[in-house]
């Protein structure tokens, strides 16, 4: 992305971009609130509520920190950045929970910026890329078995990632549609390559309500590189996770929280001057 490109990737655009992705794609899904009980709903409100009060009771919360705390949360709105706020530092952990006996393959958050219905690519396959894209080829192959070790063929894997500058198509101007963006429909034993480039670190946006918040605790805002991942097939539980870069900075400190050890690759040097990598994913069954 050019610098004139990046510097109009405001935190406000992006946040209304994935508040608007989020209530196109899953607000009005089955597994939203609709189908919440009203015990379940009157359980989790009330435990949430106490431990805020518990914690004003704690450290003794004044009425200067309670009402910057309620001018922040009307600024998350208005900025459309709780889908940001709630999968970097909540997500995980319910990620942990829905997984906790979940076989095979590990799983992380999925993260504000996936986007359904990436177009569909063979076994073996490039991404969409701009031409001349900026950053290290990388060849990304492996296998899609279930946790028993058998075939998966046909299972899909969507695959989504932020270029060499850290941004997102779809979530950032200036870049194509379906920019590092594929549904890759694995081969007759499960196989599949993926020619991308390797994605880059980056910062959450900083120039938000996030990042107030970011600036006002003294956390860094940064998150690892990684590719994003979601793997199917039919009979088997979907997997949702992310993959990471042994030696990226912030591997020990992500501020989402979602790095596992599972889940780090160790690329190494092909020809030509790229990298490749190789990953098997082994789905349980539903």
């Amino acid at each position: 992305m050019s610098a004139s490109q990046a510097g109009t990737a405001t935190a406000a655009a992006s946040g209304a971009a994935a508040t608007q992705r989020f209530v196109t794609d899953k607000s009005d899904k089955p597994s939203g609130a609709a189908t919440v009980g009203k015990e379940r709903v009157d359980l989790l409100a009330r435990e949430v509520i106490e431990a805020v009060h518990a914690t004003i009771r704690e450290h003794k919360v004044t009425y200067a920190e309670y009402n910057a705390l309620k001018a922040w949360l009307i600024k998350v709105g208005a900025d459309g950045e709780w889908p940001l706020f709630l999968d970097v530092w909540i997500e995980h952990a319910v990620e942990e929970v829905a997984n906790e006996n979940r076989s095979g393959s590990k799983g992380t958050i999925e993260g504000p910026y996936y986007v359904p219905d990436a177009p569909r690519l063979p076994a073996e396959a490039a991404l969409p890329m701009r031409e001349g894209e900026a950053g290290v080829p990388l060849v990304f192959r492996g296998t899609v078995t279930g946790a028993d070790g058998t075939p998966l063929p046909s299972a899909t894997v969507e695959i989504w990632q932020a270029d060499d500058a850290g941004y997102y198509s779809q979530f950032a101007p200036g870049i194509p549609e379906w920019n590092l963006r594929g549904t890759v429909v694995a081969g007759e034993s499960g196989e599949f390559a993926i020619s991308t480039i390797e994605p880059a670190p980056y910062q959450i946006p900083t120039d938000g309500a996030c990042g107030e918040l970011i600036a006002a605790a003294g956390w860094h805002a940064w998150r690892p590189a990684h590719l994003h991942l979601i793997v199917s097939a039919p009979g088997y539980r979907t997997l949702t996770t992310q993959l990471y870069f042994r030696g990226d900075t912030h591997i020990g400190d992500d501020i989402a929280s979602a790095v596992k050890p599972e889940l780090i690759l160790d690329p190494v040097a092909s020809a030509g001057g790229g990298r490749e990598v190789g990953y098997d994913f082994a789905l349980d069954r539903e």
